[in-house]
């Protein structure tokens, strides 16, 4: 193989990378699988889309080494190839958001300043966090708040809120998150705490991004 022939193979088993990320429901299989491994069937429903799409998608990032997959009975159980996988979605998002006036307008949309986390504000909520001054609530279904979530939080899942917000401090600050920048659960959480007199507010960040910023993260116990 000569000297031109060899880069166009590294290119092009580079590449083989970029054309597995180039499908949006592709990405957001990612960013499902960035809170943990997931059956087909759970990640079908999650994405809006029918299992055989689900599949399809699947084994394109599967071929790319993006994601590995088990049996567990008759189901097919599907994790991310590594946290690198999840490192490399969060690049793209932020690369787009940094590039693309379009994204850049939704995103404002969705934030405002004060929800962005920069290393330094992720430190301090987590100082507020551990000295009892804010609760910091997980609302992402529970087995993704059990692979892992951020440090001192409580998993009140979405469709439990309602029957909990007693269990919660109605004198301190309520942080929700969920499954990073474009999940709009903590959203509904917050509407939903506001409603009931609570002092609530989000924060854009979930597990990948706080990995990708080389926090630390925590798992459940067993």
């Amino acid at each position: 193989m000569n000297a031109q022939a060899l880069k166009n193979h590294l290119y092009g088993q580079v590449a083989r990378i970029g054309a597995a990320v180039a499908s949006p429901k592709r990405l957001e299989l990612l960013e499902l699988l960035a809170q943990g491994e997931k059956s087909v069937e759970a990640l079908a429903r999650e994405a809006a889309i029918d299992i055989r799409l689900a599949s399809a998608h699947l084994r394109v990032l599967r071929e790319a080494c993006l994601v590995d997959v088990r049996r567990e009975g008759k189901s097919r159980i599907y994790r991310l190839g590594g946290s690198d996988v999840s490192a490399l979605w969060v690049a793209l998002r932020s690369v787009a958001e940094s590039r693309l006036a379009e994204l850049q307008v939704a995103m404002n949309d969705l934030f405002t300043g004060a929800e962005r986390l920069t290393l330094e504000s992720s430190r301090s909520l987590l100082e507020k966090v551990r000295a009892g001054d804010a609760i910091l609530i997980d609302v992402r279904p529970e087995p993704e708040f059990s692979t892992a979530h951020l440090p001192g939080a409580r998993s009140v899942p979405l469709d439990e809120l309602l029957g909990r917000i007693k269990d919660l401090p109605d004198d301190k600050e309520i942080i929700a998150y969920c499954r990073g920048p474009f999940c709009i659960m903590s959203d509904t959480a917050v509407a939903l705490l506001t409603r009931h007199g609570l002092r609530a507010r989000k924060i854009a960040e979930g597990v990948a991004e706080w990995q990708a910023a080389g926090l630390p993260l925590a798992v459940a116990k067993a």
